[in-house]
């Protein structure tokens, strides 16, 4: 069996530095303000979790999260964009989700931009609740936007 029908349906797997060239690929044409390179390196290095969704070895998004005690920070959820519309973003949060769980988190925590109509709906669907805003929080075209702060009982 050839390696590319070995990752197929797609599956969420550990992020590795040889993941590093694609999941920016895919941060740099998704946002206006991506993340550095080097906040990618560091994500792996500390370590957080760091999952990609792959499909027959091309990967399509990728989702970075930080545990202590019992919560948990959603830091970035994200899919390329030919990805998207294909309920990918649904099973990498619930995966996500699952292991917060796994580990004890009792909260789930995250920013989404008020702008972000897709992902707030994909948030609510998994039982995310506004809780707060953190004033000026993003950059933007016009200064800063402030985030929501969601959070989801797990």
């Amino acid at each position: 069996m050839s390696a590319a029908l070995d990752t197929w349906p797609p599956r969420i797997r550990p992020m590795t530095q040889l993941d590093l060239p694609a999941v920016w690929e895919i941060e740099k044409n998704a946002y206006d303000y991506p993340w550095s390179r080097g906040i990618f390196v560091d994500c792996l290095r500390i370590p957080y979790v760091c999952e990609v969704i792959e499909e027959r070895g091309v990967t399509l998004g990728y989702a970075i999260m930080s545990m202590g005690g019992d919560e948990a920070h959603l830091l970035n959820l994200c899919l390329a964009a030919p990805a998207r519309g294909r309920g990918l973003g649904t099973r990498l949060l619930e995966h996500m989700m699952a292991r917060a769980t796994r580990e004890g988190v009792g909260v789930l925590y995250l920013e989404v931009r008020p702008t972000n109509k897709t992902a707030i709906a994909l948030y609510r669907r998994a039982g995310f609740r506004r809780i707060g805003v953190r004033k000026n929080y993003y950059r933007a075209d016009q200064g800063r936007e402030d985030a929501l702060v969601l959070a989801c009982s797990l």
